[in-house]
């Protein structure tokens, strides 16, 4: 199991609770009896348990309705929900039988034998029987190889069954006539992203942690930079062009040209 002890209510997850088993939860639950957090946060913590556990309150404590319970595989323990009352409950993990069972909170936490009793129990089709969304959520957790053979050549030496499981593959065979179909199935290995400040709630964090902008993108500010493309705006220039009345012309010129048009508009 994954650090299970390490766990707490608080670091509950819907996939780490399938880690632990009925007397970790009264166990867990008790540490939590004095934090103010434990009653502001009930309903969250019930609802994360109970994805992965079946919880029923023991309404009746007898002796005969107890072996009932027990019988049926649940755990009885005490579990205080408010300050005034402590109840008995009754805990059962929630049992994997069946493919429509598997989540993808809980496929990484069985192994590559029991998904292959859970495949061999639900299915006689083989692997393409199963609906895309199941095999999803089994290849999230698993490599997954498939094969069909004549019965007589599925365990050829050196052949694709060999190979798989000197590689550590654990085998499904199914078969079809005087076929078979060999699933391989292997776990894959877990691979954890690194802990960043953004996965800690604003509570857990100190005053430092809160002010450190170390993750956060740095953005260039260009506001007040001096802006010396060709497209700058100039007032002045614009408006000496715009309103310029004078020619560099030579007035000798310039009355030639007055005399010709006069000369046309008397003609």
């Amino acid at each position: 199991m994954k650090d299970k002890k390490t766990l707490t209510l608080k670091t509950l997850s819907k996939s780490n609770v399938w880690d632990l088993q009925e007397n970790d939860i009264f166990r867990m639950w008790e540490s939590a009896e004095r934090d103010a957090d434990l009653r502001d946060n009930l309903r969250h913590y019930l609802d994360i348990i109970r994805s992965a556990f079946e919880i029923e309150e023991l309404k009746i404590d007898k002796p005969q309705v107890v072996k009932k319970y027990e019988d049926r595989g649940y755990k009885i323990g005490m579990l205080r929900l408010d300050d005034q009352t402590r109840t008995k409950w009754c805990i059962k993990k929630r049992p994997i039988l069946r493919v429509t069972d598997l989540t993808y909170e809980n496929i990484r936490h069985i192994s590559a034998t029991k998904l292959l009793e859970v495949l061999d129990r639900n299915f006689g089709g083989g692997w393409d029987s199963l609906s895309q969304s199941i095999r999803d959520i089994i290849e999230s957790g698993f490599d997954i190889s498939t094969t069909t053979l004549p019965a007589d050549r599925l365990r050829k030496p050196g052949g694709m069954y060999e190979k798989k499981v000197d590689d550590g593959f654990e085998v499904l065979e199914i078969p079809k006539g005087s076929w078979v179909e060999a699933i391989f199935a292997k776990a894959k290995p877990d691979v954890e992203r690194p802990r960043t400040r953004f996965d800690i709630p604003e509570d857990d964090l100190s005053d430092d942690e809160l002010n450190d902008d170390e993750d956060l993108p740095e953005i260039e500010d260009h506001y007040e930079d001096d802006d010396d493309d060709d497209d700058t705006f100039d007032e002045d220039r614009l408006t000496e062009e715009s309103y310029r009345t004078t020619f560099d012309t030579e007035p000798e010129d310039l009355n030639l040209e007055a005399e010709e048009m006069s000369d046309e508009y008397d003609n």
